[in-house]
């Protein structure tokens, strides 16, 4: 039998140490075995090294990447700052830089990023733009533009994000609705940067109404700020519920929950487990985060997410998720192999469940989505967060030598 690619000589994280070999054929991986007879368009020797699903980016600010240069730094220094009690501030200062928005320059930094996220083998990612009275529809148009420029390559999925609010910015809800019609894949929100708990409870209705009538997926930015009475968490959970959107929900950043009081972060762990819930953390780009190694272990679909590129609230980033990862180990001081491993659960299959994605994985009828990586372990992938020495996406190899 003729396969398309047969990757020799692969360890998986899955073989024991054995080396295995793995067959693709019209986009998928058909054969997983310590030996496969028949030829193939094209023989991959992986030597002896790590083969893995490839990379998924839980929460990008795709519409924002490299506008630093744009800005000085006063929404960085409030987000960071004081426990994170000035993020709300910061997200006011950082909307200047949409008063210059247009779809022609956003373009050029989105395609730059994603670039580099086909480099670093980053096949998947929830790319939020800002849908609101200031930005209208620029960044929309421009993350809708590049989901079709790089099929294939990057499967992106457009947030239409009210990053000011619903209830504080009129006007936000019409440009959210008119984003979806476009084509915008998932209904954002933030409701809690509303200013009272009443209007929080409607920025989410409101979006939910939306989620419904168009048949889409939520992901919403939930709690960022160093206050552990923040409650858009519980609200956002108890609507999933109430509304029967489970397993269609994703939660990004959660950071006040690294303030909750035990007893109250334990009742909101079983609500994301009642509702199918994902949560993506970005600990990388701000000083608390959510309670992830508590979350995994809870079962909850928890994940990493790089979450800015040189924008005003963050001036690094890559989009190479081992280097997320890496940061994370430093950060929520996960360094032992074990939990090495969790960590690479959280840029792959674990990141897979928490954005819906189907058909992922290193298992005979998964999508053909790989990478081949430099280095023989976890340990040693994410030590190094190199690029891959192969890059597969539907089949096909895709890499970009360095």
């Amino acid at each position: 039998m003729a396969y398309d690619i047969l990757i020799k000589n692969a360890k998986t994280r899955e073989s024991a140490g054995k080396l295995v070999q793995i067959a693709i054929e019209k986009g998928k991986i058909v054969k997983i075995a310590e030996q496969i007879d028949g030829d193939a368009a094209k023989t991959i020797d992986a030597g002896g090294n790590l083969v893995t699903g490839s990379f998924i980016n839980g929460h990008l600010h795709l519409d924002k990447v490299y506008t630093l240069a744009r800005m000085d730094d006063k929404a960085i220094n409030a987000y960071v700052d004081g426990g994170m009690g000035g993020a709300m501030t910061a997200i006011e200062l950082a909307a200047k830089v949409k008063e210059e928005y247009d779809e022609k320059w956003i373009i050029e930094n989105v395609r730059k990023a994603l670039d580099l996220a086909v480099r670093y083998g980053n096949t998947h990612i929830r790319a939020f733009a800002d849908t609101d009275t200031t930005g209208k529809l620029e960044g929309v148009k421009a993350l809708l533009k590049a989901r079709e420029e790089y099929k294939g390559r990057v499967e992106v999925q457009v947030v239409a994000f009210p990053q000011d609010g619903v209830v504080r910015d009129p006007g936000a809800e019409d440009y959210v609705e008119e984003a979806l019609k476009m084509g915008a894949d998932v209904v954002g929100g933030i409701p809690w940067i509303e200013y009272t708990e009443a209007d929080e409870q409607e920025h989410i209705d409101r979006m939910f109404k939306l989620a419904k009538k168009y048949n889409k997926d939520v992901s919403m930015l939930i709690d960022d700020a160093g206050d552990p009475t923040l409650r858009t968490l519980e609200m956002l959970a108890v609507t999933t519920l109430r509304e029967g959107w489970q397993g269609r929900v994703t939660v990004q950043h959660a950071r006040a929950m690294a303030l909750y009081p035990e007893p109250y972060y334990r009742k909101i762990e079983a609500l994301l487990k009642k509702g199918n819930i994902g949560l993506v953390s970005d600990p990388q780009t701000g000083p608390l985060y959510a309670r992830v190694k508590s979350l995994y272990n809870a079962g909850v679909s928890v994940a990493l997410g790089q979450d800015d590129i040189a924008d005003a609230y963050y001036p690094f980033g890559r989009n190479n998720m081992q280097e997320v990862a890496f940061l994370a180990a430093h950060l929520m001081n996960m360094v032992s192999r074990p939990e090495m491993e969790i960590l690479f659960d959280l840029i792959t299959t674990n990141a897979a469940k928490a954005l819906g994605i189907k058909n992922y994985g290193l298992k005979e009828g998964c999508d053909a989505d790989l990478v081949v990586l430099d280095a023989a372990n976890v340990w040693e992938a994410l030590w190094s967060h190199d690029y891959p020495l192969y890059v597969i996406k539907d089949g096909v190899d895709i890499t970009v030598r360095k």
